[in-house]
Parts: C-alpha cells; structure tokens; sequence
C-alpha cells in the first residue's frame, strides 16, 4: 500500500504551486493512502484562518484525505521525545552561536560557497555559565557523532529517488548528509525543527513515498541521516518540477493574485484549474 502526504504550512493561503504539489501526491498515492498534515511549528507566522483555508482550498480540487489531520503543534511530546534519544546518545549539542556570529563566521571564509556549520558544544563549565544566564541556544545535530556512531555506515546511507533532484537525480542515490553540516534541531523555547518533525511524522503515519518539489531535494540527507539514528523506516521519494509563473519565477504565498482563494473569487472552477496543471 502506497502512503503519500501533503503538508503544507498555514502561513498563508495556497497557490498553484501548492495545488499541483497536493495533486502530484494524490495522484501518486492512487487508491492507496493520501494524507494531510499540518506543519505549523512555526507558531510566529502559522495561522488558524489559514489552516481553515487549506482544508477548503483542497476540497474544492476534489481531494479527499484521512481524518484527523495530523496538526504538529499537537504533538510536541513526540519530537521532543526523539529530540531526548538523540541527546542521551551524545549526538546534539547545544550551540549559543547567534545569528549575527555565524554570519561573522561566514564572511570570515574563504571566497566561494558558504560552508555548512560544524562546531561543538562548549566546555561544560562555559556552558553551565551560559545556562545560568538563560541565554538562548540551539540543538544541534553533530555530524562527527553521527560520523562515529554509524562507522562505515555513515557513507552508506542511501534513498531511492522515483522522481528527479534539480539536476535530474534518480534512482537509488547516496545520502551524502555530511554536507548538511550540523543542522538545528530545536531551538529554546521555539520548540523542534522541520527536520526532525517531519521524520517523526512519516514513521508515525506510515508513509512509504515522500512526494514533493525539487526545491527541498537536498532535504534528504538530513533526513535520511536522522532516520538511520533513530531506527525509522525509510520511505521513497518523488521530487516534481517546481511549477513557475507566466514570469518565470515560483509561485510564492506572498503573490496574492495567484492563490486558490483568489482564482475562486475570480470564478476559476476547480476542473479548468486541474487541466491547466496537468491533471484533466
């Protein structure tokens, strides 16, 4: 049985791009499972008029989804649970970089792209000063413990790609996640990341095929790396085109002319709007 998802954030109101995402998955799924989850960790943008909003622009392109809906926001206890695994292995630690740090770090390197940050975490009586004073850290993933819990199979760690990355990517590719660096986790106080959410989330709901845009391709090393730590299956995945705009740039949730919303008010009926995606 084929388990797809599509799982929009509710930071605004969906587009076309949205819309051929969400088909693209229901299609894929077939008469198997089509899922809807919310992803609104991001509690400072997230909206509950815009979560209303999805569930009617969905409907109104025919789709149909199990119930309840998974909300993220709902389930803290689950991320944070992993989050404990993790760090009861040594594989986070907790970095008090700021923002304005790492971008002083970042001018400071060579000429050409910015490495992925890589760092440790502070010497134990630094870091119980800096948690005394209630200064604000991140938990990061530590890719040389990863390195050293995985061994040899740190290197090996694989996914199958049924769609194609940005430069045409398929088949059963290498994870390559050390280029990730060492990605954040969780924040104090603003809770887990997408990384680690969205992992927990297709383990819990059975999804076998991640159906998504190209832009979040390099996503999977990440991804792939935590589903190894954390003794999760490892589901296929199916990166699409990113659909464009008659400008030639990605639809965005900003461009208020092009959301479904929109197209609706404006008369747009949801069998022309499938045909003109591809989906008559």
């Amino acid at each position: 049985m084929i388990t797809t998802r599509f799982a929009p954030s509710p930071s605004g109101y969906l587009h076309r791009g949205h819309a051929y995402s969400a088909l693209t998955a229901a299609k894929a799924a077939r008469d198997s499972r089509f899922i809807l989850r919310i992803e609104d960790i991001d509690t400072a943008r997230c909206r509950p008029e815009f979560e209303a909003a999805i569930s009617e622009d969905l409907a109104w392109l025919g789709l149909r989804w199990e119930t309840p809906v998974r909300r993220q926001s709902d389930h803290m206890d689950d991320y944070q649970a992993a989050l404990e695994r993790l760090r009861a292995e040594g594989l986070v630690y907790r970095c008090f970089k700021t923002r304005a740090e790492l971008m002083d770090d970042s001018a400071r390197a060579p000429h050409g792209p910015v490495p992925a940050y890589v760092g440790s975490a502070l010497p134990a009586p630094e870091e119980a000063r800096r948690l005394a004073a209630g200064d604000p850290f991140a938990w990061r993933l530590s890719i040389g413990a990863a390195k050293a819990r995985l061994g040899t199979g740190f290197d090996q760690i694989e996914f199958v790609e049924e769609g194609a990355g940005p430069n045409g990517e398929h088949g059963r590719l290498s994870a390559a996640p050390e280029a990730a660096g060492d990605v954040i986790l969780a924040r104090k106080g603003l809770g887990v990341a997408y990384h680690l959410a969205v992992v927990v989330d297709d383990a819990l709901q059975g999804v076998n095929l991640v159906v998504r845009g190209a832009d979040l391709f390099d996503a999977v090393a990440v991804q792939r790396l935590l589903q190894t730590l954390l003794d999760l299956p490892a589901p296929a995945y199916r990166h699409h085109p990113i659909l464009l705009g008659p400008d030639g740039k990605r639809y965005a949730k900003r461009d208020q002319a092009e959301t479904l919303r929109a197209l609706r008010a404006k008369g747009m009926v949801p069998a022309r709007l499938r045909a003109e995606l591809g989906f008559g």
